[in-house]
């Protein structure tokens, strides 16, 4: 290991043992056949068991839906690609000459890959509490200063995902009444989803307001349709 090595090692807070599995954790699959990808897989499944013991223990009034939803923010390429820069890992890989001169090093997915396998090779040299301790010291701090209301997306961006998931197209919304006097309306939406033949109503003092309702209701009648067809039968 050169002295680059030495200082990623001290900004990991982990000295290997085995310092062969950082070199490979820092080599992309463009310079040889030994490259980071099977450490990359690892590093993931680590990565998404470490930050949901973390959320577990810091959100304990969530529910499993605002867990997830969180999770998914920190575990993403933008938030994998923030914590490649922190860890400096663009000045670390080895990638072929094609590949730098590409701008490679630089490249959101290239780095999240690494960040991610960076954490599976500390996880196969130092263990489970090693793996832990480097992602709590990489998102630790973003999850005890955030909220789990801070991630929540709105009602029609979930149901347009959830859609989208399964290949369902997307909702349509209509006004289909109004109540009360000009300054202080009540706006009644429509949601459909034809293809489900599903269509809530959704009240509000604005047009949007209204949309996000008839929006929550419709998900909330998909995903507990979707959860009463997958549980199995009693008897």
């Amino acid at each position: 290991m050169d002295s680059r090595h030495d200082a990623l090692q001290k900004r990991l807070g982990h000295r290997f043992n085995r310092p062969e599995l950082l070199h490979r954790a820092l080599t992309h699959r463009s310079f040889g056949a030994e490259h980071n990808e099977r450490l990359e897989f690892l590093g993931d499944a680590m990565l998404n068991l470490a930050v949901s013991r973390l959320l577990f223990d810091r959100f304990g009034e969530s529910d499993e839906g605002d867990l997830t939803r969180v999770r998914a923010h920190l575990v993403r390429e933008e938030s994998l690609h923030k914590v490649a820069l922190q860890l400096r890992l663009p000045e670390e890989l080895r990638m072929s000459d094609g590949e730098a001169r590409g701008g490679g090093a630089q490249r959101a997915s290239i780095l999240a890959d690494a960040a991610e396998a960076v954490i599976g090779a500390v996880y196969l040299d130092g263990g489970y509490e090693a793996a832990h301790g480097l992602v709590e010291q990489l998102f630790g701090e973003i999850i005890v200063s955030t909220t789990a209301d801070s991630w929540r997306k709105d009602a029609k961006t979930e149901l347009q995902e959830w859609l989208q998931g399964r290949r369902v197209p997307v909702p349509s919304y209509r006004i289909s009444g109004t109540r009360g006097q000009a300054h202080a309306q009540t706006f009644e939406v429509e949601c459909a989803v034809p293809s489900l033949q599903v269509l809530e109503t959704g009240e509000g003092r604005s047009r949007r307001a209204a949309e996000q309702d008839a929006a929550h209701k419709v998900l909330a009648r998909l995903q507990a349709d979707d959860a009463a067809q997958q549980r199995p039968p009693r008897g």
